[in-house]
């Protein structure tokens, strides 16, 4: 074996890089990082850069930032940070709803909340930020159960709130009974989105 070690053309350009100071002292390491090639990027958010099971709250936090800012050099600034859930309140604004989605062969996530519900306040603006995520790929649409028809609600099978489920192709896919804490409801509606083959 060869007494030297040799590096790959990212991690040297890592070498070569030192941290930036900023006006007050303290070391910059997102702007460091954000201006990396994607592989050196790509490394940085590995266990090779900043260990990803860490005690250290700042150390964590600037591994998250640093993620966020080298996934894309160029963010669309203009992109919405969260999108208010599209209100149905008839059972015929629903049934038009469904037929325009399966016509464009799209799927839609539908939230069963109530006025009444604790859980389902909390959780609203937690989705509408999951909204802007999938935007325009994906719509989101909160059906109050109180305003509907009964007729509407038992059709989509709702006994709880909040309920999100997912429609495609006129029929009801998958869903999620938001009983516990919003953030653990807001994963679980992502991975239903990204277990659905052909979204």
């Amino acid at each position: 074996m060869s007494d030297s070690l040799r590096f790959s053309p990212c991690v040297q350009s890592l070498q070569r890089r030192k941290p930036c100071e900023s006006s007050s002292g303290h070391v910059s390491f997102l702007n460091c990082f954000s201006t990396l090639e994607p592989r050196a990027a790509a490394l940085v958010r590995s266990p090779l850069g900043f260990p990803i099971k860490t005690n250290n709250t700042f150390q964590r936090n600037i591994m998250k930032a640093t993620a966020w800012s080298t996934e894309d050099p160029v963010q669309d600034l203009d992109a919405p940070v969260s999108i208010e859930l599209q209100p149905i309140v008839s059972e015929a604004e629903f049934d038009r709803m469904i037929a325009e989605a399966q016509q464009l062969e799209e799927s839609v996530i539908v939230v069963w909340m109530a006025s009444w519900c604790r859980k389902c306040i909390y959780l609203k603006p937690k989705l509408e930020k999951l909204a802007a995520h999938y935007h325009p790929r994906i719509r989101f649409y909160c059906v109050d159960v109180n305003i509907v028809p009964h007729k509407l609600v038992t059709r989509a099978g709702i006994n709880k709130m909040p309920t999100i489920q997912l429609w495609k192709d006129g029929k009801k896919q998958a869903e999620v009974i938001g009983g516990h804490k919003a953030h653990l409801v807001v994963n679980e509606v992502h991975d239903m989105i990204n277990n659905e083959p052909s979204i």
